[in-house]
């Protein structure tokens, strides 16, 4: 009897683990989607008739294949940077075309998946809210008189779940995989009951009923786009965890379980409704018997939970990226695996997310309400993801433009429509998470401009390097030496340290060996061990100061002196002490001025902003005890 291989054994958890993480958003779309869409209380209600449950039970089947697997499995998951995917990479890859091409056009498609990136900060605080409300909403088909209830024990579920992320996914990760994989069966097989109770609703996985109910009922079909638009919910997840899972697994996750169990649930809860349309309320729980609606209700609470803990993660990881890029500042980073880079915490945003979260559950106080929300957010930033990926394949792999046009002209088309039916809840909660991604995208863009400002001010303040060297060597008799190595922080070559010139020129002293250091964040997520270190001399080999250009991939942990231990003493004139090394940082006060940079209110952001700014010390790994901190004022 053939035995599985350890490459497949690996590769079976390779997919096990995409299964707890990526797919958690997208596979509970089925526990809300049916009865949003057919809610009576809806601004724009879609009568339940025959004809009607036919026809949104197929354009759920055709969204579902055309924009998650056609436009993200087959198609953007192709775009990758390095492996990593999501908004983050797209951009990042748009930068190296608009770089090598020097066009502008490179700027404004980057201004736009920043807008994507800002559309997601709304996503991941919608995300927990609708997903825990929508599970614990199953206990009042277990019993209504728990109710009231609801909205208290979703809070209680949320506060424990953001108090726990400080001790990182990678305990609770392990069980993810096979409690997702439990979900999916459970779902599927619920799923084929209610198709065995009414077989012909498998009519609507034909394409003529779709594009019968949008030709035939567009009054009626358009609005249901908005909640149709629910099923596709968490299609993005797909793309950017692709770094963590790969290509292949995500692929072969999707198409082999998930997209078969939340297809034959959307069957089944049609044909539990053509059978009696008051089952309209709760469908998904309807289907299963009553004695198995409990132990439903906490399995899908448990995979709410899940999908919760995806778009958590996934918020923490496009913070530390957007920061890396310079579109965020630098913020504290928890690195909560050894094993596993991506594995971070970050505690401002986990307490925002948790207030913003839990906000969101007392306001709307139903999930129903908040999928007005929530299919904004999704619409905008998969139409801005497609945009994004056909522009790339222009560039990256030479598309022939009638081809491409085709293509782009299509799916855009479709995304577009659904932006356009999200917009007719807009006075009913799509507001919130367009807001939520125009006050994100004004603190990232106004914070990539004040940066540059205030970048340009101290490049003059610090004044050329070279110079600043031969001044050292031409006053050496005039400048006392002290024993041990200094380590002082720089944005580059071309300048000096301001605390190293302040040393000097006030102070009068210089150590022995001196490191400058730069540091550098690559546009690619890792950058190898032996392209992480690069040695100057400056000009002279025998003055013991060398600069060092240290590399990071966006996603790498910045730890300065794990890079510095690396380091050949042949290299750099003379055996340096990391461990007993002073590290030097000069530290910007930020000050409101009278110069045109910026409109006054960006100016006060900008500052505001700048508050929240990590410790340079603690960001780079830098020993508290040998670190000293120079200051300076600069206004913008």
């Amino acid at each position: 009897m053939a035995h599985p291989s350890p490459h497949d054994t690996v590769r079976l958890a390779v997919v096990v683990g995409a299964l707890g993480v990526v797919f958690g958003d997208i596979g509970t779309s089925p526990i809300y989607t049916l009865q949003t869409v057919f809610n009576p209380d809806d601004p724009h209600p879609v009568p339940v008739s025959t004809a009607n449950v036919y026809g949104v039970v197929s354009l759920i089947f055709w969204s579902v294949m055309i924009i998650v697997t056609v436009s993200y499995v087959l198609l953007a998951m192709r775009a990758d940077n390095d492996g990593e995917g999501g908004v983050m990479a797209l951009i990042t890859l748009i930068r190296q075309w608009g770089a090598a091409h020097g066009r502008r056009r490179g700027l404004w498609l980057a201004a736009l998946g920043i807008f994507g990136a800002a559309l997601f900060f709304g996503d991941s605080m919608i995300t927990p809210a609708i997903s825990v409300l929508s599970a614990v909403e199953g206990l009042k088909l277990v019993e209504p008189s728990l109710g009231e209830a609801v909205v208290p024990i979703t809070a209680v579920i949320i506060v424990v779940l953001f108090l726990v992320q400080k001790h990182g996914t990678a305990t609770v990760g392990k069980i993810f995989g096979p409690v997702m994989i439990l979900w999916f069966g459970a779902v599927g097989a619920l799923g084929v009951g209610g198709v065995v109770r009414e077989p012909a609703i498998l009519k609507a996985l034909s394409p003529t009923y779709a594009v019968g109910f949008l030709a035939g009922h567009f009054g009626i079909a358009f609005f249901a786009l908005a909640a149709v638009v629910l099923s596709v919910t968490g299609a993005e997840a797909l793309y950017a965890d692709m770094g963590h899972f790969g290509r292949r697994a995500i692929t072969r996750g999707w198409l082999l379980l998930v997209l078969p169990a939340c297809m034959l649930s959307f069957l089944g809860q049609g044909a539990l409704i053509l059978d009696d349309p008051a089952n309209i309320s709760g469908p998904f729980f309807l289907l299963a018997p009553d004695w198995l609606r409990l132990p439903l209700v906490l399995l899908a609470t448990g995979a709410t939970v899940i999908a919760a803990q995806a778009v958590i993660t996934g918020a923490y990881s496009v913070t530390s990226q957007a920061a890396q890029l310079g579109y965020l500042p630098r913020m504290r980073i928890t690195h909560t695996s050894e094993s596993t880079i991506g594995q971070i915490y970050v505690p401002w945003i986990n307490w925002l997310l948790l207030v913003s979260v839990l906000t969101l559950v007392f306001a709307f106080r139903s999930s129903a309400a908040l999928a007005y929300a929530y299919g904004m957010a999704v619409t905008g930033t998969i139409t801005i993801t497609t945009l994004l990926f056909f522009y790339i394949a222009q560039w990256r792999w030479k598309v022939p433009p009638w081809l491409l046009a085709a293509g782009a002209g299509i799916l855009v088309a479709i995304d577009l429509l659904f932006v356009a039916a999200n917009l007719t809840k807009l006075l009913h909660g799509a507001w919130l998470p367009l807001l939520i991604g125009v006050i994100a995208f004004t603190v990232m863009t106004t914070w990539q401009k004040g940066r540059s400002i205030v970048t340009a001010e101290r490049r003059r303040r610090e004044g050329s390097l070279p110079d600043f060297i031969d001044q050292l060597r031409t006053g050496a008799d005039r400048i006392a030496r002290v024993s041990g190595t200094a380590v002082f922080l720089n944005r580059g070559m071309e300048t000096a340290p301001l605390a190293m010139r302040a040393n000097v020129e006030h102070n009068r002293v210089r150590h022995d060996h001196i490191l400058i250091i730069s540091i550098e964040t690559q546009v690619v997520p890792r950058v190898p061990d032996a392209d992480r270190v690069e040695l100057d001399d400056l000009g002279y080999a025998d003055d013991g100061i060398t600069f060092v250009r240290i590399r990071f991939g966006y996603a790498d942990n910045q730890d300065v002196p794990a890079a510095l231990r690396r380091l050949d003493p042949a290299t750099t004139e003379g055996h340096i002490d990391v461990d007993n090394a002073s590290y030097f940082l000069s530290k910007i006060s930020l000050r409101r001025g009278d110069a045109p940079t910026m409109a006054l209110w960006r100016k006060r952001l900008f500052i505001a902003t700048s508050h929240v700014t990590a410790d340079a010390a603690e960001h780079f790994g830098l020993p508290r005890d040998h670190t000293v901190i120079m200051g300076s004022h600069i206004e913008v």
